[in-house]
């Protein structure tokens, strides 16, 4: 009988999201007139805006002509959106990143997870908590970590919590790690990084030999431009961190399926005996064996993102999700909930009422309100007693999920 892959059986019950789905299917078969309003998966609800549509339009109609067909494209990307990225993502900003080093794909979701495969099996890995929880379940699923404990916690794991008492900043760690996974804005929290945090982290990284993974996905939420966007804006970057993005949440993609990951040619790892080697080279060669690229008709669509019109389309897409996220966060403010994170970032990650535990107020916030938002305990330990509401829905939704907690929550 063929062997199965053991480390799959250390995962927890369930991934994340699809406890909660299952939760929330339970409760509507058992209550089919509650109107659920969900405000938990960061799922956007808006449609592609009418430039990405045009665009995706016209390059499926070119498939449908021999002179313009189009069969596999280069597994790396189109020419026409990686220098589309790398003019307007960065060089515009002043940041050096060049086109050659931007590998489109099917999202940032699964570049976190793929980019294990290029790095062995001993390193020690450090991720924050909360997290998000792919960073963790990937490495526990190619053996880069021990069994889980009561907390859910897992051994060989560095965690570096992130609460409001430490102002959502993630202390360095005190011991060498040699991987270490950053989100900013952070998912869940809503939080951002400032400057003097991404130097200090940088700086970690080279006197270490470290490799950052920056996930960037929310970088198009931020709204203060003393806040970095990018991780290269930091100077040294390049030698020690690969910055993965995402059209997903910027211009609704979540089902069209379009990413990238910037791999710097400076950035090196280490070989078994002690060799350097370019992880870029190593990424490329992963990247061509195990992907064909994302589709034509979608890389014309990421393209028409940086389009005059597709810019000015998609920042109202943006403007419309951080409205709910002011909502939410002056709304539940007004209430009296200690709430954080939603200005540049569309989430807002709230304190639980009490002593109330994360999965305690899903199940009163569902009951109660017919809500459903996302238990902080889900993203780590040191998310218990927190809770996460997505700002992804319309705003008649996030009106009505406001009026519902200030009823049943005023005493708060």
């Amino acid at each position: 009988m063929a062997q199965i892959n053991d480390n799959y059986l250390k995962l927890q019950a369930g991934y994340l999201f699809p406890e909660i789905g299952r939760r929330v299917n339970a409760y509507i078969e058992a209550n089919p007139q509650a109107n659920v309003i969900k405000m938990g998966i960061g799922d956007v609800t808006q449609p592609l805006c009418p430039a990405i549509i045009k665009a995706m339009h016209s390059a499926v109609d070119e498939m449908a002509v021999k002179e313009t067909f189009r069969g596999y494209g280069p597994e790396q990307g189109y020419s026409f959106l990686r220098d589309a990225i790398a003019k307007h993502d960065f060089q515009d900003r002043g940041i050096d990143v060049a086109a050659d080093e931007i590998f489109v794909s099917d999202g940032s979701k699964c570049d976190s997870g793929n980019l294990l495969d290029v790095f062995g099996a001993d390193n020690t890995i450090a991720v924050l908590d909360p997290v998000y929880p792919v960073y963790v379940d990937t490495n526990v699923m190619a053996g880069h970590t021990g069994a889980a404990d009561e907390n859910g916690r897992y051994g060989k794991l560095v965690y570096m919590p992130v609460t409001a008492e430490s102002n959502f900043e993630p202390a360095l760690p005190t011991e060498k790690v040699d991987l270490i996974y950053l989100c900013y804005p952070n998912n869940p929290t809503g939080t951002v990084a400032t400057r003097e945090t991404l130097e200090k982290w940088v700086a970690y990284a080279k006197e270490n030999n470290s490799i950052i993974f920056y996930d960037a996905a929310y970088e198009a939420f931020i709204s203060d431009p003393n806040v970095p966007r990018s991780i290269f804006e930091i100077e040294g970057a390049r030698e020690v961190a690969i910055e993965l993005r995402s059209f997903s949440k910027t211009a609704g993609f979540t089902g069209i399926r379009c990413g990238f990951t910037v791999i710097p040619k400076t950035l090196m790892g280490k070989t078994s005996d002690g060799q350097l080697q370019s992880v870029h080279a190593l990424w490329n060669r992963r990247h061509c064996t195990k992907f064909n690229g994302v589709s034509y008709p979608v890389q014309r669509g990421a393209e028409a993102v940086y389009s005059s019109e597709g810019r000015a389309q998609v920042n109202e897409l943006i403007a419309f999700y951080m409205n709910n996220a002011r909502l939410l966060r002056e709304g539940l403010s007004e209430v009296g909930f200690e709430v954080y994170g939603g200005e540049h970032a569309p989430y807002v990650w709230i304190k639980t009422p009490g002593d109330m535990t994360s999965w305690d107020f899903f199940d009163q916030l569902l009951g109660k309100s017919h809500i459903v938002g996302t238990p902080g305990s889900g993203f780590g330990a040191a998310g218990e007693g927190y809770f996460r509401l997505s700002a992804f829905n319309s705003l008649e939704n996030t009106k009505e999920a406001l009026g519902r907690i200030k009823e049943a929550y005023s005493a708060v």
